[in-house]
């Protein structure tokens, strides 16, 4: 079985056990449950919703919070010597889908 979730503006295909980086997640305690199920599908079965699901949830392990590595970004005008360099760590929260309920 697996479900589409949407979280962080993003949408993410996941079953259970799945370990997956989310953008930083508020989260109080060690789990986090999803509520915005955009499809689920069990082989021969699959539940779409207009746009969301009601009454499904995808509940998940909190692992870790912290940021990605560094990505450098560097700015550049030809001929007027203005040049700048910055660096940027996209904060996220490693998560671990525990459960998917229909």
């Amino acid at each position: 079985m697996f479900a589409v979730i949407k979280t962080g503006g993003k949408q993410y295909k996941v079953s259970e056990g799945d370990v997956l980086m989310v953008e930083k997640l508020n989260v109080e305690g060690d789990s986090i449950t999803f509520d915005q199920v955009l499809m689920t599908a069990d082989g021969e079965t699959i539940n779409l919703g207009k746009p969301i699901l009601s009454g499904v949830m995808v509940t998940a392990k909190v692992l870790e919070e912290g940021k990605a590595k560094k990505k450098m970004v560097f700015r550049y005008k030809a001929k007027t010597r203005q040049r700048k360099k910055k660096g940027h760590r996209q904060p996220y929260t490693k998560v671990q889908i525990t459960k998917i309920s229909a």
